[in-house]
Formats: C-alpha cells, structure tokens, sequence
C-alpha cells in the first residue's frame, strides 16, 4: 500500500526520551512520511523503552488512531540490563501487533553504543524512523484490506 492510500486518521508516536536526540533523529526520518500519507500525529512521551508498550496500550484502548509507532533507543552497558529491556519490550510490541491487532511501526533500536545508534536514528543515515513509519503505513493497509481499521 502507497502512503498517499493510508487510512485518513492520526497515529501515536510514543517515544522514549532517555536518549532525546536519538529519539529526534527517529522522528525526523518519520515525519515526512505520514504527512505525505495525510495522517496527523501526536506524540506521547514517556521516561524509557520499558514504558512504551504498555502506554501504547493505554492509548489503543483509550483512543483511536489508526496506528502507532514505537520509538527509543536501548544501548548495551556493563550489565545484564540491555538484554531484559530490548527481549521484554519486543515482546510486548510483538503482543500488542499479534494480540491486539494494533498496526504498529517498531522504531526500538537496540545497538552496541551511541554512535552506531546515531547512524540509525539520522534520517540522513539509516533513517529507521522512515522505515519504521513504512511498516505503519502497510499495517495501517492491511488492517483496512480486511476490515479492521
């Protein structure tokens, strides 16, 4: 599905803010993408990567956007500590798309230091926020193909 062929609507940018600039750079390269498919945004924000799942569900039962995108960034430290966030929080997206039939563009990115994640997050780089915000934008698709959205 084209972006200009979305569900006319608004989707929830819920986003981590512990690492802001990253989130910035994620929401840069998602932006143009849901103007160009004629979808308002608004943004939720929360303190990390663990909160976004259940916020998004807050919003998906509260609410009625036609879908979100998930957006943070976890980087490995010295401990353990990487590992639960980026497998509980997945997990719990993965729930929320399979589960709840939410369309959702994952935007979490899980990366070895800074630097890699800043690559990711330019819209000039890898610009994962676009790539996220494609992953929406088809869910958004296939929800109304088959009458969900």
């Amino acid at each position: 599905m084209s972006a200009a062929q979305a569900h006319k609507g608004a989707v929830l940018i819920v986003e981590s803010r512990y690492y802001p600039d990253i989130a910035d750079g994620l929401i840069a390269g998602a932006l143009p993408l849901l103007a160009e498919a004629g979808l308002h945004h608004e943004r939720l924000e929360v303190p990390g990567v663990f909160e976004i799942p259940a916020a998004i569900r807050h919003a998906a039962f509260g609410g009625s956007y036609a879908g979100f995108l998930a957006f943070g960034c976890v980087i490995r430290g010295e401990t353990s500590h990487y590992d639960h966030i980026c497998t509980e929080a997945s997990r719990a997206i993965m729930d929320l798309t399979t589960r709840d039939g939410l369309a959702l563009g994952f935007g979490v990115l899980t990366c070895e230091n800074g630097d890699q994640a800043r690559v990711r997050a330019d819209p000039k780089g890898k610009n994962k926020g676009a790539e996220a915000a494609r992953a929406c934008l088809a869910m958004i698709g296939v929800k109304q193909r088959f009458g969900g959205g």
